[in-house]
């Protein structure tokens, strides 16, 4: 793992999750979540951020394919490595760092490409998101009161 900043993980982060949407509303969306997992107050995400660790939420296991190079013991070409972001993402770094938030997307915490017109109502499977909305291709989700015990 190399030594990037906060700023440059998210710019390649969001370069690289949101690169099927065509507006900044999407990337704006998949930095608003990233930030509000750094910023949870209980549950899982507050355990892995330690206090606000940019980098440990998105290097937390299994969580964001960018942040990985294989998958299923396959090179996984579309990860943050790879990325050369741009103006925008850096703008949109800079964005979520100072506190921003997209007000479409609130409190979620996931998000998801489902590949297919409709979102599942919960995510993730052990019942801890509920959907809030869709924005282009992805789906997000918002806790349940399940998600304060994970």
């Amino acid at each position: 793992m190399l030594a990037y900043s906060e700023r440059e993980l998210i710019a390649r982060m969001v370069q690289c999750e949101a690169r099927t949407e065509k507006e900044i509303i999407g990337m704006k969306a998949v930095a608003t979540v990233i930030m509000n997992r750094v910023h949870a107050t209980n549950g899982e995400y507050s355990r892995i951020s330690q206090g606000g660790s940019v980098r440990n939420i998105l290097f937390q296991q299994g969580q964001f394919d960018c942040s990985r190079e294989t998958i299923r013991n396959q090179y996984n070409a579309q990860n943050i490595y790879n990325m050369t972001p741009t103006e925008v993402h850096y703008n949109i770094a800079d964005w979520a760092l100072s506190g921003n938030k997209l007000n479409e997307i609130g409190e979620c915490l996931w998000y998801l490409n489902p590949f297919r017109p409709t979102c599942s109502n919960i995510f993730p499977s052990n019942g801890s998101g509920s959907f809030h909305t869709r924005l282009g291709d992805h789906c997000f989700y918002r806790t349940t009161p399940k998600y304060a015990s994970t």
